[in-house]
């Protein structure tokens, strides 16, 4: 092998060493968990932007009213609040002193501009008529199809662009391709 050839090869196996450390080290967005409590079973995994809103939406038990609960992750993965909306003030709804702003958006009450930082949470899924749905991306998932009675887990975390680059080749198994309906 010539000289100039070694230099090539040792200048391209830098360069992909240099990309891939980069890409590791460069944050890439965030990911949202579903999993079950009980087993740890995945259930849902959402790749987001960091501030991209998902949406929680269901029927009021007891009211019978949809409910809408938009959410973001910010760079560390943490889960925030940003808005709520409903028909009307039922069992447990209603404005918090000090967070967000009431507003009214046709016949919906909303809580805007919440960004209330609430971290990891666990939610009991309804059964049917209840119906616990995320939307992400025009995506609906009823978790009440896949999980109605049990508890799960909502959790973010950080990924590395590297990470992020690889689940758009690869996606995660868990991740419903957007703009469909998906259940379970």
């Amino acid at each position: 092998m010539t000289r100039s050839r070694s230099l090539v090869l040792s200048l391209a196996a830098g360069l992909v060493l240099l990309f891939f450390v980069v890409g590791l080290i460069l944050p890439g967005g965030v990911e949202l968990w579903v999993v079950k409590v009980e087993d740890g079973a995945t259930l849902l995994v959402l790749p987001l932007e960091v501030g991209e809103r998902f949406t929680i939406h269901y029927f009021h038990s007891v009211e019978e009213a949809p409910i809408w609960e938009e959410h973001s992750l910010d760079e560390k993965g943490r889960i925030y609040v940003e808005e709520e909306r409903y028909l009307k003030f039922g069992a447990g709804m209603g404005r918090m002193p000090g967070v967000g702003r009431m507003v009214k958006r046709g016949p919906y009450e909303v809580i805007e501009d919440m960004h209330m930082p609430i971290g990891e949470f666990i939610l009991r899924v309804g059964s049917r008529g209840v119906d616990h749905t995320v939307i992400w991306r025009g995506t609906k998932v009823n978790l009440t199809d896949m999980a109605e009675h049990e508890a799960v887990r909502f959790y973010g975390r950080p990924v590395s662009l590297l990470y992020k680059l690889w689940r758009k080749l690869f996606p995660h198994p868990a991740t419903p391709r957007a703009g469909g309906v998906n259940n379970g």
